[in-house]
């Protein structure tokens, strides 16, 4: 079986990431390299173990974690659909059976706020763990003249955590906010059209989102 450990040492998936990110960082954006795909790839992974899913789901979540951001290579827009097809490719080449591209790149097309929708727990988990990653470390302009509204909300945000409350059936994100370099309002400003999507996402793995901000619950 394909796993995570093959994708992740595969040389061609570690120059498109690598190369994704550096177009982006030109660009201006946060970080969307090995790092968040790390973290993303771990999450996704980790939510649906705490869902109850089997492991072979988990292994296929942290799979489309990894490979989610990679049609940044191509270009920002739309990069969801052509990351998807890039990955199909790949997968097939490391000689991932076709039921499982099948939810692996469904994921992947799936995972951004504009059109995409869960309706697997692979798509799902893969949501709610990239929609997750808000942090400092993501920061990748080189000074605070050079920050947009993305880079002091991240910058802003000292602690992050997802977390799964099985027996009460949700999932929880958690973030502290320093409110010096960033208003809680600026979070909604970029994130809101987000957590919707993290709500829905996590309603298809049976469980409520609560989001929790400087120990504020806003839903």
């Amino acid at each position: 079986m394909v796993t995570l450990e093959v994708v992740r040492h595969d040389e061609e998936v570690a120059t498109l990431i690598d190369y994704a990110n550096r177009y982006l960082r030109e660009l201006g954006y946060t970080e969307h390299g090995p790092r968040h795909a790390a973290y993303v790839s771990a999450t996704a992974r980790e939510i649906l173990r705490q869902c109850g899913q089997p492991e072979r789901l988990g292994e296929l979540a942290a799979i489309a974690g990894y490979l989610h951001d990679i049609g940044n290579l191509i270009h920002r827009q739309n990069h969801a659909q052509s990351g998807s097809l890039i990955a199909l490719n790949i997968l097939r080449r490391l000689g991932m059976p076709s039921d499982e591209c099948a939810l692996v790149v469904n994921a992947i097309g799936n995972h951004e706020e504009e059109r995409g929708y869960a309706t697997t727990p692979v798509a799902a988990a893969l949501i709610i763990a990239d929609k997750s990653d808000v942090q400092r470390g993501r920061v990748q302009a080189e000074s605070f003249a050079d920050f947009d509204i993305h880079d002091r909300v991240n910058y802003a945000t000292t602690s992050s955590a997802i977390g799964v409350d099985a027996a009460g059936k949700t999932i929880i994100l958690e973030l502290a906010i320093d409110a010096d370099y960033a208003p809680v309002i600026e979070y909604f400003e970029i994130f809101l059209d987000r957590m919707v999507m993290v709500k829905q996402a996590a309603e298809f793995l049976g469980s409520h989102f609560r989001l929790v901000i400087n120990g504020t619950t806003f839903c």
